[in-house]
């Protein structure tokens, strides 16, 4: 018997006003696509400029002047995507970045991640990459915030630092020969995460911002990890001169945390999951929003699919309202 496989047949645009309501609802409506886009009923230009998110098969442009990138082939002279993500342009460069993959990180990139081993003079760090990220001994800052150069006495004591299984927010300085991340702690905003909730995201959906860590008008600091992994935790003071140097490397929650703390906690983190669940970038602004939106609605009750598709659509209404 004969098998023959054909490729996905290009999903319908979507065309007016329906198409940019749509784009707006799930934050779409600030990827650098400009005016010389055209739509595809005239035949040029990108197929659809308010959608940006595609699935495997869909034309993406028909104008020959821009150039395929990763994530998408040439079929009659057509950009296609061949990955279900997000698109990217960089000036004629046309390229798609999957929804579901490992994160590819940049110099500065601010990441949360999980220490996975602790070997001589590095510790091995889970950040989502195809590969461990690699934090060496003399890329943290010492208790006390003392400088000076790592000795035989400080390699001796690394679990005292950070051991398996210990949460870190760090910063992605350099790259080694093998593609591995190195990342640094040496500011004091870096470090050991605790007194909070650990919540996954595809790397895709974290936008850029100025700054990734925020704290909220609930009383919670979010760290937005570029890599996907995002930390939601019990407010600690912002200033450095507040902080307490000697317990930088504490492994003990703060023990005044109170039930309505907790509350916000998992409040914020479910709002963070219903937000990934409808495929809408992340930032502090929509996450105010849609805890603004679930105060309606029990904790318990949060995890229903009808009622995160409601959140998440009455958060992407308030940041267009916002917007005008």
């Amino acid at each position: 018997m004969n098998v023959s496989f054909h490729s996905p047949a290009p999903r319908t645009a979507v065309s007016g006003s329906k198409a940019h309501k749509q784009s707006k609802q799930h934050g779409f409506e600030d990827m650098e696509l400009d005016g010389d886009h055209e739509d595809g009923a005239n035949g040029s230009g990108v197929k659809d400029p308010t959608l940006h998110v595609v699935t495997p098969g869909e034309v993406i442009t028909q104008d020959t002047a821009f150039m395929r990138g990763h994530g998408t082939y040439i079929e009659n002279e057509k950009v296609v995507s061949s990955v279900a993500g997000v698109v990217d342009r960089v000036n004629k460069l046309i390229s798609v970045r999957p929804l579901h993959t490992r994160y590819t990180g940049e110099i500065g990139d601010v990441v949360v991640g999980r220490i996975t081993e602790v070997a001589q003079k590095r510790w091995k760090v889970d950040v989502s990459a195809r590969q461990d990220a690699i934090l060496m001994l003399s890329s943290i800052n010492l208790p006390g915030g003392v400088q000076r150069r790592k000795q035989e006495s400080d390699e001796l004591q690394m679990r005292s630092f950070f051991m398996e299984g210990d949460l870190v927010v760090a910063e992605v300085q350099a790259f080694f020969g093998d593609g591995a991340y190195s990342l640094h702690t040496r500011s004091l905003k870096y470090g050991k995460l605790r007194n909070g909730s650990f919540i996954t995201v595809p790397p895709a959906l974290v936008q850029r911002c100025k700054s990734h860590f925020h704290s909220l008008a609930c009383g919670v600091d979010v760290i937005l990890g570029l890599n996907g992994y995002i930390w939601v935790s019990a407010h600690v003071p912002q200033n450095l001169d507040e902080i307490d140097t000697e317990l930088v490397y504490s492994n003990k929650n703060k023990e005044d945390i109170t039930p309505r703390d907790r509350e916000s906690i998992a409040r914020v983190g479910s709002c963070i999951r219903a937000l990934a669940d409808e495929f809408i970038f992340i930032n502090d602004t929509i996450i105010s929003f849609a805890y603004e939106a679930s105060l309606q609605y029990k904790l318990k009750d949060m995890n229903k699919k009808e009622i995160m598709q409601s959140i998440a659509t009455e958060a992407t209404t308030a940041v267009d309202n916002m917007k005008g």
